[in-house]
Order: structure tokens, then C-alpha cells, then sequence
């Protein structure tokens, strides 16, 4: 099923380039499949052969605070842990573990 350009938009509005990688956050690719970010990081946790720093990494607190100060920052809200990013491979992954329609 192809995704109509306003998604295409929405996607990649939510890549972000972080240690030279183009990577997607936790709470974005939690909204994308339509769960918690809670559930999302729970069965990442519950799964950690499936997610090799290659394919996942949690971001420092300077490499966050960078994030979040950058141009056109949205809201982060209230985080008590710091964001996973997840490469591309770590995305594909993702989807095989959530259980969700999307």
C-alpha cells in the first residue's frame, strides 16, 4: 500500500540525522503505528536480540537537548527517560514486534 504524500510529508518531517545516521524517535514512531511510546519500548526491551546498536540507540542528554533546541523544535513534553532512535533497519524491526493495524 503506498503512502499518500501527505504522510510522505508527515515521515519525513520526523527523520532526523543524529551521529551521522537519518533516524526516527521513539515517540514519532510510536504515533505512526498508533501505540504508547511506553508499549513500543517495552517490546524493544523485551527484545533486545532484534535491535543491535546498528539498528537502535538511545541518545544522549546533550545530543537531545540539541534536538530540542534546534529550528522548528515541536513540543517534547514532560520525558523522564531519554528517546531511542531507531535506523531504518531498526524501524523495518519495529513492525514485526508492535502489535498494531499499521
Amino acid at each position: 500500500m503506498a503512502m499518500n504524500s501527505l504522510t510522505d510529508a508527515v515521515v519525513l518531517s520526523k527523520i532526523y540525522v543524529i551521529r551521522g545516521r537519518k533516524v526516527m524517535l521513539d515517540a514519532d514512531l510510536a504515533e505512526l503505528y498508533e501505540v504508547k511510546t511506553q508499549a513500543l519500548n517495552q517490546q524493544v526491551r523485551r527484545n533486545p536480540s532484534r535491535f543491535p546498536s546498528d539498528f537502535m540507540f538511545e541518545l544522549t542528554r546533550e545530543e537531545f537537548d540539541e534536538l530540542k533546541a534546534g529550528p522548528g523544535a515541536a513540543s517534547w513534553g514532560g520525558r523522564r527517560k531519554l528517546p531511542l532512535a531507531f535506523t531504518e533497519h531498526g524501524v523495518l524491526m519495529l513492525s514485526s514486534v508492535l502489535r498494531s493495524e499499521k
